[in-house]
């Protein structure tokens, strides 16, 4: 007999959610840069600066297809981390905002430590929850 390499069917639910932490960390990341900057935290102006990352980050769940394994850090975290990053600095830099190297290099450590740092609590709260549930 053989195997599927398919991946479980996720939940719309859970899908969904996972997208919502994508975007939730974007704008988070948005709203401290203008904050830190004092460009204000007005909701257009955060929605304003979040807009070319977002964009990424949906470049890169359809890329990676990561509605498959949303919560995964290979490939899911990493595909839409690295897209949010490359397409978010190209949307912004073809909307006319600033692209200096410092810029770019604290985009790529900060998205990565929030895309890819709520999967990980995500599994390590999952794997506290299962080890409770078969204790």
């Amino acid at each position: 007999m053989k195997t599927s390499a398919i991946a479980p069917r996720q939940s719309t639910a859970s899908i969904v959610l996972a997208f919502a932490g994508d975007i939730a960390c974007i704008v988070l990341f948005a709203a401290i840069g203008r904050d830190t900057h004092e460009h204000g935290l007005d909701v257009s102006g955060i929605l304003l600066t979040a807009a070319p990352f977002a964009g990424g980050a949906a470049i890169g769940w359809l890329l990676g297809r990561v509605w498959r394994r949303p919560l995964a850090l290979w490939p899911a975290a990493v595909v839409v981390w690295l897209s949010t990053v490359v397409f978010g600095l190209l949307l912004r830099g073809l909307a006319g905002g600033g692209l200096a190297v410092s810029f770019q290099i604290v985009t790529l450590l900060v998205l990565g430590a929030f895309v890819v740092g709520w999967r990980l609590v995500a599994a390590l709260v999952m794997k506290i929850r299962k080890s409770r549930t078969l204790a």
